[in-house]
């Protein structure tokens, strides 16, 4: 069998659309890559990130593991980089079984999840650690099982590092910094609404679209970790970071719940322990790798620079008020903070 291809996929899709709803649709040719030459069966992940990041290297993992621990009758291909269109467009082609598996950005899901909006809300984190003891626990369980609601099932919470603000103007240190400048942010309400507290402009803006945004003007800055700052080249870019630290928003690692029905009780049980397993083998790979993402943008140049945290904190905090007022996103909010 070959691969997939976002080509292929679209046609696919599109044609087949002339017929056929969405759902059945998808269904319809979702098994082209279900079952290799030799009769395994090939589980499909994506990811919008490069071939060395930490969380392609964790499923890479998983799929090396699976296969090892079903003699082959189970293995992964994985579609890095993009190669099968963004985040948003992976998440529906989950949903309807097109892909099995794909990694996100935890912001990206907040409108269809709502759940998720508390891992995103601002300075809800304290730290890395904070966020690791978060969903480890209670929290991470509670946010896994509310994919189910809608076709999926949560696998796994990996990190994401500290957000912070970077742009080609010049160093923020204070909220007013920001004034006038056009930033982009992920497509989710909550990075809309705080860049627009704080004083920027929000452009929402897909993370391959980012670099050649800021070579041309198109936008002064982003907002993003040190690690995804270092892998998409945006310092070449940018030469100001400023460690604002406004968010730990963490990816999740989702999978469709039609291909995980179509497993058996014993493979769900194992692909489940794995998925959990593949953690702290990203969290190692994620720790070892920002360091040296760090050390690498601060070669090229790249001036970072502290901020006014409390400046930041209390312009933000409007957007945590209006968050508050939901009840299950505050219910899990204090259950994040207890754990500080």
């Amino acid at each position: 069998m070959t691969g997939l291809t976002r080509r292929r996929l679209l046609l696919g899709g599109a044609s087949a659309a002339c017929a056929l709803p969405l759902a059945a649709t998808s269904r319809a040719f979702a098994g082209t890559d279900k079952i290799d030459a030799a009769g395994h069966r090939v589980l499909t992940a994506s990811d919008v990130h490069v071939s060395d990041y930490p969380t392609v290297e964790a499923v890479r993992w998983i799929g090396e593991t699976l296969e090892r621990e079903t003699g082959g009758r189970l293995k992964l291909r994985q579609y890095h980089s993009g190669q099968l269109g963004r985040e948003a467009e992976a998440i529906d082609m989950a949903r309807y079984g097109v892909i099995d598996i794909t990694r996100v950005f935890s912001g990206a899901l907040n409108n269809a999840f709502p759940l998720t909006q508390a891992l995103c809300l601002p300075y809800v984190f304290d730290s890395i650690e904070h966020l690791r003891r978060v969903v480890d626990g209670d929290v991470g369980d509670t946010v896994l099982r509310s994919f189910e609601t809608r076709d999926l099932v949560g696998l796994a919470i990996y990190d994401s590092g500290a957000r912070c603000f970077y742009n080609i103007k010049h160093p923020i240190v204070e909220p007013k910094d920001l004034h006038g400048m056009k930033m982009r942010v992920a497509a989710s309400d909550i990075f809309i609404k705080l860049v627009r507290l704080l004083g920027a402009n929000p452009t929402p803006m897909s993370l391959g679209e980012t670099f050649s945004a800021m070579e041309t003007h198109m936008i002064d800055g982003a907002e993003n970790n040190m690690r995804s700052f270092h892998s998409s080249r945006h310092f070449e870019a940018a030469k100001y970071w400023s460690e604002t630290r406004h968010s730990y928003a963490p990816d999740v690692l989702i999978m469709s719940r039609d291909s995980f029905l179509s497993l058996t009780p014993s493979d769900r049980e194992l692909l489940t322990r794995v998925a959990r397993e593949s953690v702290p083998v990203m969290r190692a790979k994620w720790d070892e790798s920002e360091g040296a993402a760090r050390k690498a943008v601060l070669e090229y140049g790249v001036k970072v620079n502290d901020v006014d945290m409390a400046a930041f904190q209390k312009a933000a905090q409007p957007l945590l008020d209006e968050y508050h007022q939901k009840p299950e996103i505050e219910a899990l909010y204090r259950r994040i903070r207890d754990l500080a």
